[in-house]
This record gives C-alpha cells, structure tokens and sequence, in this order.
C-alpha cells in the first residue's frame, strides 16, 4: 500500500528557510514520480516541483524556481523539499504526492497524497 508522510512544517519568520520531510512506503523512489504541491487558505493546490520517472528528471512550476529546491534518499525512502528565503505567501498546507504513470506529467497532478504539512511564514 502506498503511504505518504510529510513533517517539517511550522512556524517561520519571513527570509528564513525549512526543510520538509516526505515519509514514503509501499514503492520505491526511483518506480513512481515523487513531487510537492501547496494549497493556500481559498486558494487550489498548485504545484512546486516534482521528480519524473520517466525521464529521471526534476520540473519545476515557473513561479516556483529558484528558492525551492528537493532531494531523494532511496536509502531512506525519504523526499526533501527544501525552501529558501520565505515569504508570508508561501504559508500553505505542503503536501507530497507519488503517481507511478503520471500520464499528464507530474507537476500536472498525482494520484497519492500524504496528509500534508502546515506552513506559516509571518513578517
């Protein structure tokens, strides 16, 4: 059965930085692709990036480059989401999704989904 955790969420002050933890069971990483999303109070999910299988590769959502960053640990079965220079408008619920045939690619949509991880960045 294919199980997703997500932690690392909290509380952050504006310009500062977290690392999210995606818990990850029943595949391993390289068979599915692997990415993160966020959905904002009132807003849809929307993608941040993700890992294709396919192609081994990682896309990115254009509005999400350049402080957003993931990393995977087959080892440990973990995927990372690194965030960078935080805004106020990065507080969301983040979540880690897995798909093994993302057939629209990845960062259109997946078809698992952790719980999610709630982020606040205050000014």
């Amino acid at each position: 059965e294919v199980h997703l955790v997500e932690s690392g969420g909290g509380l952050v002050q504006a310009g500062g930085f977290l690392r999210l933890s995606c818990a990850v069971s029943g595949f391993t990483l390289d068979d599915y692709a692997i990415g993160w999303f966020r959905q904002a109070p009132g807003k849809e999910r929307e993608a941040i990036l993700c890992f294709n299988n396919g192609d081994f590769r990682t896309y990115y959502a254009d509005s999400m480059k350049g402080r957003f960053s993931a990393s995977r640990d087959k080892a440990k079965n973990m995927y990372y989401l690194q965030m960078n220079s935080l805004k106020p408008e990065d507080t969301a619920v983040y979540y880690c999704g897995a798909d093994p045939y993302p057939i629209y690619g990845c960062l259109r949509g997946l078809n698992y989904w952790g719980q999610g991880t709630q982020v606040t960045v205050f000014p």
